[in-house]
């Protein structure tokens, strides 16, 4: 698939002498979802902000459709939209008045059927002539959505787009996002929400540091770094493992009525038969077994511990 962002040895050091972004290579795919994941201070404003021609960098090239963000600004922010984290809009002004006003910052001509076409597909064309001060904190949200659509850019930055949004919100906002892939943008969104990110990203990017630590696409990226564990609840209770059990490594947990084991699911699947069955032979008995997945939050946390 083509690249619509491209990103090459980025840097950015602040007058401070913060390095915020320190040589990151990275290229997003044309009409996907990438979700870039990062603690506090990670990088994963500055890097947006650059993009987006907010911030200048120290060093490296950034190319937005084929376009340089410094050689060829205006072409290559007319492909933008943006989304802030936080919620800025005229609190006195109608919803369809500020969409259309955003639509024609970038000197594109009026279009009604574009600015309903995207209140529409919010859900805002009933809310068109509410004054924006009267919305839920969700459908002000989607208002800034909306207006980042308004120049119909090709390409979304979603900044914690769910920030502040309750649990039903929060998957009616999936849900929007999902949609606006369908119809051809791109998104790139930054979340603190593990499952946001989980349940809506084709690909993962995880900086820390100012350092890309890994892209992978997201079920790529479980496969190989989530584990599996097997946690076998044992009907008496166990003081240690036995020798004979060592070789799987196993973990005695619950006060020593559990035992658990982590295994590659492709790798170790016959040795859950060996281990059982050793089980059996040393006079274990078990009452119930399960198994659990790593989620990616799981995956996440140990990507950033690693790399500090």
């Amino acid at each position: 698939m083509p690249s619509i962002i491209s990103i090459a040895d980025l840097s950015k050091t602040y007058a401070t002498g913060f390095r915020a972004l320190k040589g990151v290579s990275l290229d997003i795919r044309r009409g996907e979802i990438f979700a870039l994941l990062g603690p506090n201070g990670a990088g994963k404003t500055t890097l947006i902000n650059i993009v987006c021609g907010i911030v200048n960098p120290t060093g490296g090239r950034v190319t937005v459709d084929g376009h340089d963000i410094i050689e060829d600004f205006r072409k290559a922010r007319s492909s933008i939209g943006l989304v802030p984290q936080e919620l800025h809009t005229d609190a006195f002004e109608t919803v369809i008045a500020t969409v259309s006003f955003s639509r024609g910052l970038w000197n594109k001509p009026k279009d009604s059927a574009v600015v309903e076409r995207v209140l529409k597909s919010l859900s805002l064309w009933d809310k068109r002539d509410s004054k924006i001060m009267t919305l839920s904190g969700g459908m002000k949200r989607r208002v800034l959505i909306a207006k980042a659509l308004a120049h119909e850019p090709q390409i979304l930055f979603l900044d914690e787009p769910t920030a502040g949004v309750d649990v039903e919100l929060r998957k009616d906002m999936w849900q929007v996002v999902r949609d606006l892939r369908a119809s051809g943008v791109t998104i790139i969104l930054t979340t603190h929400y593990i499952e946001e990110a989980e349940q809506m990203a084709d690909r993962v990017g995880v900086i820390n540091g100012g350092e890309l630590i890994v892209v992978e696409d997201k079920a790529t990226l479980m496969r190989k770094l989530g584990k599996k564990e097997l946690r076998i609840q044992l009907q008496k209770k166990l003081d240690a493992v036995p020798a004979e059990l060592v070789a799987y490594r196993l973990t005695l947990a619950a006060d020593g009525t559990e035992l658990i084991y982590a295994f590659d699911t492709k790798a170790e699947r016959p040795r859950i038969t060996a281990l059982l069955e050793e089980l059996i032979r040393q006079g274990i008995r078990f009452k119930d077994i399960n198994t659990t997945q790593s989620s990616l939050e799981d995956i996440f946390v140990d990507l950033v511990r690693q790399s500090q």
